[in-house]
């Protein structure tokens, strides 16, 4: 069997020129992985937003027992070791506190509260905190620590 073979002078023979193709260059950019990727990211920030609830840096006490149960989210105040008392993460004078309080729970005084003070905190301001929650008729108190 014979195999014909073109000459390189024809037209047949395009030498050192590119070959045209019919299809245009993609000029579109695949936005498929990056709307994956921020959906991805979207849902983790959607799933960490609700167990970040307090950012006022607070070194807890250690101590044995079981956590609270409950899926209620509680309201919670802190105390730093300057003696600062804090609703979720605004500063509150202790004047305010019970106001501060009654607006958040809406007037429910059985609201649950967690209450966090730094172990270097002053006590007295520790104790008017729950002296003025108590007197203001808030009883579900719980005092959070770090366990063992």
């Amino acid at each position: 069997m014979a195999m014909a073979v073109k000459s390189g002078g024809d037209a047949g023979g395009r030498r050192g020129r590119r070959r045209r193709t019919n299809s245009a260059m993609m000029s579109e950019i695949n936005m498929t992985p990056f709307i994956d990727v921020v959906l991805v990211l979207l849902i983790i920030f959607m799933v960490a937003a609700p167990l970040m609830t307090s950012n006022v840096p607070i070194d807890l006490p250690d101590a044995n027992g079981k956590p609270a149960e409950g899926n209620v989210r509680p309201i919670t105040i802190s105390v730093d070791p300057t003696g600062k008392i804090f609703v979720a993460d605004a500063e509150v004078p202790l004047n305010d506190l019970v106001r501060t309080m009654q607006a958040i729970s809406k007037g429910n005084a059985e609201e649950r509260i967690v209450f966090r003070g730094d172990k270097a905190a002053v006590w007295g301001t520790t104790s008017k905190v729950l002296a003025e929650l108590n007197n203001a008729g808030f009883h579900k108190i719980a005092i959070q620590m770090n366990p063992n």
